[in-house]
């Protein structure tokens, strides 16, 4: 199934103001290479898919061209230099990857930028490009909606090693001078076999039903404990293009 391998996460999401809230969610995620995307018999196929228009690219297009498309206009020319994704795949055609990151290389192997893929509920996505310093550290200001808890203000600290036999990814969101909230994702390296993939799958079923259904029941409880809410508008798939 060609070089991808898989990664069993913990993801960790804790809220400092204005109450405090968090929790844990286990599940899995995918390292793939754009140019070489996994090829699943179909007999897997139900459970793991890789679709361009699940990441901001054309239905039926070229998810790397995408890619390649949105760091031209920002100056960036890989050159054909490879792009890493981490990510969830398609399972029982259902998809929601609240972050979704890649890691870009010129040819000779030297870093050429990070995109962090962000996808909200109410419909929008978001690429925010960094440039890591030698630590792997970016810090953006936020502009795009993600909780409804939260407005689109402060900046992001985000820490993003590529993947090796561990995964350790950070962000965290300051707002007024303050840490408001923290998000963790740590993995360990599986091979991207059938047998992983399967065992991976029975532990975590309906692994990306799971993250909506988990969003939307914190969210539940955040507002039941009477957390302000910030309304924000749905975007479309031609805004989306456009960001």
């Amino acid at each position: 199934m060609s070089a991808a391998c898989l990664y069993q996460c913990v993801v960790r999401h804790r809220r400092f103001i204005p109450v405090g809230h968090g929790f844990r969610h286990r599940t899995y995620l995918w390292l793939v290479d754009l140019d070489d995307l996994p090829v699943l018999p179909w007999w897997l196929r139900p459970i793991a898919g890789f679709r361009a228009d699940d990441h901001l690219g054309p239905a039926g297009g070229s998810l790397r061209a995408s890619v390649d498309e949105h760091l031209a206009a920002h100056g960036i020319d890989l050159r054909g230099g490879p792009i890493r994704m981490l990510t969830q795949a398609r399972v029982a055609g259902h998809v929601f990857n609240p972050l979704t990151l890649y890691w870009c290389r010129y040819p000779d192997g030297t870093p050429a930028a990070v995109i962090a893929e962000v996808r909200n509920t109410y419909g929008g996505w978001h690429r925010y490009v960094l440039h890591p310093d030698d630590h792997w550290r970016a810090e953006m200001a936020k502009n795009f909606p993600v909780s409804p808890f939260f407005p689109v203000d402060g900046s992001y600290l985000i820490r993003v090693p590529p993947p090796g036999e561990r995964l350790a990814v950070r962000v965290t969101l300051r707002r007024d001078g303050a840490t408001a909230f923290v998000a963790g994702i740590t993995g360990r390296r599986h091979p991207g076999t059938a047998g992983s993939l399967l065992r991976l799958a029975a532990r975590h079923p309906l692994a990306t039903a799971a993250v909506s259904a988990g969003i939307r029941f914190h969210g539940i409880r955040l507002f039941l404990r009477g957390l302000p809410t910030h309304p924000h508008a749905t975007t479309t798939r031609s805004d989306k293009e456009q960001q």
